[in-house]
């Protein structure tokens, strides 16, 4: 396979829906492949892949569950097979569950959480490492993890175990982006604020973004495509000396 004449492959884990479906579609009109992971929802999935495909692009949708070490390795096993190389991971995956204090937190909903939101991302980040980095005779490439305000604000009476997550998702990002800078790879986070997504949904409240919008500086919430805008401008070339570092898409919150 000629892999230097083909358009650039990104992975967007979790890209059945919200910031991870925007991305993929103005990734394609960017001109790049695009493949995306899923967990559940595979009408989402193949309506992204068909909105991929119908801009030119070659996509596929896998499904993988990221907090699973043998599922991630098939997916990658699977691009190797059907494009033989990557460009760009995009640590989208994440979940949240029902508003709830601390002390209310099972150990269970902990567990599953830290899985998928931190754990999730380095198992997928090892394996993009393996096939970027200059040290095992990869191109280089970008990882882009999406990381949430809420690692700076710690989401108190709603969320702390999910911002706690994220916060170890950034130390990680930091920890990387220094182990491979001199391997051709770059390693940035994107915190998105209050973004109008059916993740709201999960945590029991989808009108959230609209209560509390008005303590956005700019007074509204924000949408998929302007998270998505920041995420392949951090995975492009145009960042090109940008690694380690984190942007924010919040709204000025």
């Amino acid at each position: 396979m000629d892999t230097a004449s083909q358009a650039p492959l990104i992975l967007i884990t979790g890209g059945s829906r919200g910031v991870g479906a925007a991305t993929a579609r103005l990734a394609a009109a960017q001109g790049y492949d695009v493949v995306i992971s899923f967990v559940a929802d595979e009408p989402a999935a193949a309506s992204v892949v068909a909105d991929v495909q119908a801009m030119g692009r070659r996509a596929l949708a896998v499904r993988a569950d990221s907090a699973d070490p043998e599922q991630v390795a098939q997916l990658f096993a699977t691009i190797d097979q059907q494009f033989g190389r990557l460009d760009v991971l995009v640590n989208n995956a994440a979940v949240l569950a029902r508003q709830s204090r601390v002390e209310d937190l099972s150990p269970e909903r902990m567990q599953r959480i830290f899985a998928v939101n931190a754990i999730g991302p380095m198992l997928c980040a090892q394996q993009a490492i393996k096939r970027m980095s200059y040290r095992h005779q990869g191109r280089g490439g970008s990882v882009v993890n999406v990381s949430s305000a809420s690692a700076r604000l710690g989401s108190p009476n709603e969320y702390v175990d999910y911002a706690a997550s994220k916060g170890a998702l950034e130390t990680f990002t930091i920890g990387l982006a220094k182990e491979v800078a001199r391997e051709g790879i770059r390693v940035n986070g994107l915190r998105p604020g209050h973004i109008y997504t059916d993740m709201h949904a999960s945590g029991g409240e989808p009108g959230r973004v609209d209560r509390i919008k008005d303590t956005i500086p700019m007074g509204r919430g924000g949408q998929p495509e302007e998270v998505a805008r920041a995420i392949l401008w951090l995975a492009s070339a145009e960042a090109s000396f940008t690694t380690g570092t984190f942007l924010d898409v919040t709204g000025g919150k």
